[in-house]
């Protein structure tokens, strides 16, 4: 190498390494912990294998009165709205990356590069944790939308993303609502969807005695959501979200809400209420508050539909809620509970680490291949079981936050992405 090539080697930046401590905001990581509790009650429905499902095949539509409570605030606050704000943290954090790269000096290109190895071993990563624990899996699906809407978006300036926003939008409401019209228009509502369609613990293959019969249906689940989910949420408009999320983080806005309060607060309200709201008929008609046709119920029935469809607004709504309570708790005198926010923030902090150790407890306990303990539970006793498993994460990042140490799975993928 001459002297020329040496001075040109050292005069382009090389890729800084991840986030430090000191650049971390309290709301991402305090929205990131939320989500883990919100996600690991969503998911519980999946392992009630025993119990008797409705034309949803979703949640069970057997037990007590505080089932049927706990079901009914599971469809109208949780089901089809916690995706969503796990959706605009991803793009939330991918444009953050990017962001910190090239303020760094590393070029564009290089930044993109760091994003697309992350994708790919996220792909690898939720690919693997939905064969051995949970077909649910969605860090394979987010990887591979991830890998797709960094290449395509992630350098675009502010106002194509805003255009991009606005197609996106038009695409899913276009999408979601035509199968309705139709059906109004030809007075057949309840047309829509498959009533008999099968529980979901069935693709989740929690009712399977058979581990290796388990594992089987579990990757072909796992794939078709990775690989036929993620295509179809292109087309879809379901990226919508995570371009929210992109564009978001050009603003600063969960860095700084301090700046942004008039928007958190109108989005945190609107976006609640809509989704709420979108969420309540479908609640209503699975504890039988309201007559409809069974096939309105199911999978792509309409009601589902409008879940669906409001679940955005929700998600949206709910990171702003988390931003407004981190930005209150930081102006506050004293700032009482200081412990439990440290400890929540911790488990963001440590999010993937957190979600895969939700299946480690969860699988071999509940499945029949395992103990087979999700026979014996029911919807209220399945969500108090699950705020359990995930206080046993709060406990452990909090105790690795006091040592200073960072979540397994998050340094290891820190390793594979930097190369260091």
């Amino acid at each position: 190498m001459t002297t020329t090539d040496a001075e040109n080697a050292k005069s382009v930046p090389l890729p800084r390494g991840p986030v430090r401590g000191e650049e971390r905001a309290l709301a991402p990581d305090l929205a990131r912990g939320m989500m883990l509790l919100l996600i690991v009650l969503s998911n519980t429905a999946f392992h009630l294998w025993a119990a008797r499902h409705g034309p949803s095949g979703w949640q069970p539509v057997d037990g007590g009165w505080a089932d049927r409570a706990v079901q009914f605030t599971m469809i109208t606050v949780l089901d089809l709205r916690v995706y969503p704000l796990f959706a605009f943290l991803f793009g939330y954090g991918m444009m953050q990356l990017y962001l910190r790269q090239t303020e760094a000096g590393t070029s564009g290109r290089a930044a993109v590069r760091i994003l697309r190895r992350r994708s790919l071993w996220l792909i690898v990563i939720g690919l693997s944790h939905a064969t051995l624990l949970m077909a649910g899996d969605i860090v394979g699906y987010y990887g591979l939308l991830s890998l797709l809407l960094g290449w395509l978006f992630v350098r675009r300036s502010e106002r194509a993303l805003k255009w991009w926003i606005g197609t996106a939008a038009a695409q899913l409401v276009l999408f979601s609502s035509l199968p309705v019209v139709i059906a109004l228009l030809r007075g057949e509502l309840g047309s829509l969807g498959d009533s008999g369609a099968e529980a979901g613990f069935e693709a989740y293959a929690s009712g399977e005695e058979s581990a290796l019969a388990a594992l089987g249906t579990r990757l072909t689940t796992g794939l078709f959501i990775t690989f036929v989910g993620a295509p179809f949420a292109l087309v879809g408009g379901g990226y919508v979200v995570f371009l929210l999320g992109f564009w978001a983080a050009r603003r600063r806005i969960l860095e700084e809400p301090g700046r942004h309060l008039r928007l958190l607060r109108r989005t945190a309200v609107s976006g609640i209420a809509v989704g709420w709201l979108g969420g309540l008929p479908a609640a209503l008609a699975h504890v039988g508050a309201l007559d409809v046709p069974d096939d309105a119920q199911s999978e792509e029935g309409a009601l589902t539909i409008l879940r669906d469809v409001t679940g955005n607004a929700a998600g949206i709504g709910y990171v702003a809620a988390v931003a407004l309570f981190a930005h209150w708790w930081t102006h506050r005198p004293g700032r009482r509970g200081a412990t439990a926010v440290v400890a929540v923030s911790a488990v963001g902090k440590r999010s993937l680490s957190c979600y895969l150790a939700h299946s480690l407890i969860f699988s071999p306990l509940l499945a029949a291949w395992g103990l087979g303990l999700g026979e014996h539970l029911t919807s209220a006793t399945m969500a108090v079981f699950a705020v359990g498993v995930w206080l046993v994460t709060v406990a452990g990042s909090y105790a690795l936050e006091r040592a200073g140490r960072r979540g397994p799975v998050e340094t290891v993928l820190r390793r594979l992405v930097y190369r260091s």
